[in-house]
This record gives structure tokens, sequence and C-alpha cells, in this order.
């Protein structure tokens, strides 16, 4: 990715997002990460700013990729614009392969603390 200085309408679009995501009900739809995918997809705000300064997009498709596909198998729109953004810009991919490695940690030790006290972790499928 070519690196480009943000401009300031750039940093206005990051803070309406972060004052947007600060709303209740915001924070209850991930179509509000796919708006924010999308809007940096077309253009309308920097990749490296939006990437720098969003993480929880990336972070929900990590949180949904073990049973990603069954999902998409019902709605084949599912976070498609998380992915696009991380496959069309190398800092998205970096931040999501960061994300995918805590999520999975997580889960490891998640597993191996209900183990050690007699209780198994199953995921379940959605």
């Amino acid at each position: 990715m070519e690196r480009m200085l943000a401009t300031p309408a750039d940093a206005e679009i990051i803070l309406r997002l972060y004052e947007l995501r600060t709303e209740a009900v915001m924070r209850e739809v991930l179509t509000y990460w796919e708006m924010a995918a999308a809007m940096v997809l077309h253009g309308a705000v920097s990749a490296e700013l939006f990437v720098d300064c969003n993480g929880e997009g990336f972070f929900l498709l990590a949180k949904f990729a073990p049973i990603l596909e069954e999902i998409r198998e019902k709605n084949p729109g599912f976070l498609i614009k998380t992915s696009e953004l991380i496959n069309r810009f190398s800092a998205a991919s970096q931040r999501y392969e960061g994300m995918l490695k805590s999520v999975e940690s997580r889960r490891e030790s998640l597993s191996g603390r209900q183990e050690a006290h007699g209780q198994y972790f199953y995921p379940t499928k959605a």
C-alpha cells in the first residue's frame, strides 16, 4: 500500500466514527463496522489512519473466523467489507492477523482453564 498522509478531513471522519461508536445502539450492530470498512474501500477515509485508530472490526472478524464459512453459507454478506479491507490493505491484514492470534490465544486459555476445572469447552456453531 502506498503511504499517503491523512488529511484533516480523514481525521474528522475518524473522530465522527468514534463518536458514533460510543452510542449504545451502534455497539450492538456489526453493520456499523461494515459501513466503516466500506468508507475506506471507497476512498472516503485513509486506510492507514482507519487501521491505526480502529481494531474492533478486525477483532469481530477474528472472533467469528472458526465459523465464518458456515455463517456465510446462510448470510453471504457477513463481514464481507471487513474481509475485503484485509485483502486489499497490508496494514489491515497485519492488524487482523494480530487480532486472530489474540483471539486464538484467549480460546486456548479458556479451554485450558475449563479442562483444569473438570469442564470442557466445545465451541458452538451458529
